[in-house]
């Protein structure tokens, strides 16, 4: 039995991560991730839920949703299952604290650095060149034809997580502690002794412990809990019956071809021999007789 939270349920990261008490844990894993130059001293958790200008446009509504202390902007998306176009989707979850920033008055457009950031539980490298395969952290910028930054107040960073496979032992960066914690705190039983001395995760696995927890906060995440195995047991009836289907109509379609080529050969073999009646000077109808084909059929031969 579980004795820690999973973080790749709904309650369990945000629990972790999107909880004002907790947002140290939330600093130390962004500037665990971030270049030095972003380091986050402090964070204000901000409305997840992004109204559109107008009714006829779509909301945004994020998992976390933050801003540090000089004004930027921090999006944290947690994703279990795989979604097409979830490259778009961040995008397009981004314009929201962009368009935000614009003031009544006058304004001379200067914008504050947004970040977004996407833990992907599934493979995401097919957005990726064929080197990045394998590699835990994306990071997307606007660059020219260069190859050199245009802007750098705009930031995509996508974790592949199946892609981390380091063990305690082959921790090193203070990513990899948060990377390993994000992806095997639910198995944990005690708290490892890499994070013996780390007051940060110490307080975070605490946290998540299941029995520290009160009976609304069980409840709720025994929720997204079975709404998570619920959904996963879907894509996984899915892909079966897919499967099952492909097989299907692989075998249906197997036998059709192979009963074309027998036909096709049969073919082949009744044109040849009515190329050689025709050669021994045989008239048209005499080798539709004796080949089986129609007299138009001989006429293309002879064509």
């Amino acid at each position: 039995m579980a004795k820690y939270l999973d973080l790749f349920t709904d309650f369990g990261f945000k629990k972790i991560f999107g909880e004002e008490a907790n947002k140290n844990f939330l600093i130390d894993f962004l500037n665990a991730l971030l270049p030095e130059e972003a380091r986050v001293k402090d964070l204000t958790f901000k409305n997840t839920e992004q109204l559109p200008v107008t009714v006829d446009e779509r909301k945004a509504i994020y998992d976390i949703y933050c801003e540090n202390e000089r004004g930027e902007r921090f999006i944290v998306e947690l994703q279990k299952a795989k979604q097409n176009n979830f490259m778009e989707r961040t995008i397009y979850y981004s314009t929201f604290p962009i368009s935000r920033q614009a003031k009544v008055g006058e304004w001379d457009y200067d914008l504050k650095a947004v970040y977004c950031v996407g833990i992907l539980d599934f493979k995401f490298s097919d957005y990726g060149d064929a080197p990045e395969r394998g590699e835990v952290v994306h990071t997307h910028i606007l660059k020219n034809q260069h190859n050199k930054v245009v802007y750098d107040k705009l930031t995509y960073i996508y974790l592949e997580m199946p892609n981390f496979k380091k063990t305690e032992g082959e921790l090193e960066t203070r990513l990899d502690k948060w990377l390993y914690f994000i992806k095997n705190l639910e198995s944990f039983q005690s708290i490892p002794k890499i994070f013996s001395k780390e007051v940060v995760f110490i307080e975070a696995i605490e946290k998540a412990e299941l029995a520290r927890m009160s009976e609304a906060d069980l409840a709720r995440y025994n929720e997204t809990l079975k709404a998570y195995r619920d959904q996963y047991s879907k894509i996984t009836t899915a892909k079966d019956v897919g499967v099952k289907e492909g097989i299907e109509i692989g075998e249906a379609n197997k036998e059709r071809y192979a009963a074309e080529m027998v036909a096709l050969k049969a073919m082949e073999q009744k044109t040849a021999f009515a190329k050689k009646c025709l050669a021994k000077g045989l008239t048209v109808e005499e080798t539709a007789e004796l080949t089986g084909l129609t007299e138009a059929e001989i006429g293309n031969i002879q064509a």
